[in-house]
């Protein structure tokens, strides 16, 4: 699968969620597309992943 742009190993029980907290991201301050569609925050500990889709992670940044 590619994460935001780069190539990355799936798991057969790999979830948006499991992806997240693997890569240190906090489920509650991100969006997430998977194949070009916006998955709802409430889908992400069931929505699968696998070897062919393309994610990509945008991570909000507060500032001022």
């Amino acid at each position: 699968m590619r994460v935001n742009g780069k190539e990355y190993p799936c798991t057969p029980e790999m979830t948006v969620r499991s992806l997240l907290l693997e890569l240190g991201h906090d489920p509650q301050r991100v969006a997430v597309e998977k194949n070009g569609q916006i998955v709802p925050r409430a889908r992400f500990a069931d929505e699968p992943l696998c070897d062919t889709d393309t994610v990509e992670i945008v991570q909000f940044v507060g500032g001022g």
